[in-house]
């Protein structure tokens, strides 16, 4: 599995938009800060959606009076709190779905 880091990104839309790294950073940084942000104001919830890329949302979850502890088997109380949830877009779960023979011969 290959783990992509911000900086990857950041090199490809510096490649992309024909720009030097530094100049692309900063831009990824904003973007990132702001799905952060606009994540983190949610009260409780939130829906963030980018038009062929995908839906995050910020959603609640309920509390889980009787939950157990798999190691211990000790029941136990999980409070109410909020998850993250990401949807991918319908060309990106088309992409996502085909089957990994046709991926690599299309690619040689």
């Amino acid at each position: 599995m290959i783990t992509y880091t911000k900086r990857d990104i950041v090199r490809r839309v510096a490649e992309s938009m024909d720009v030097p790294l530094n100049q692309a950073e900063p831009w990824v940084d904003e973007v990132i800060g702001a799905l952060r942000g606009t994540m983190m104001d949610a009260d409780p919830t939130c829906r963030i959606e980018l038009r062929d890329f995908g839906v995050f949302e910020v959603k609640e979850t309920k509390a889980k009076p009787k939950a157990r502890n798999p190691k211990t088997n000790e029941v136990i109380y999980v409070p109410a709190h909020r998850k993250t949830h990401f949807k991918p877009s319908k060309l990106l779960k088309e992409f996502l779905r085909q089957p990994l023979d046709e991926l690599e011969s299309s690619n040689n």
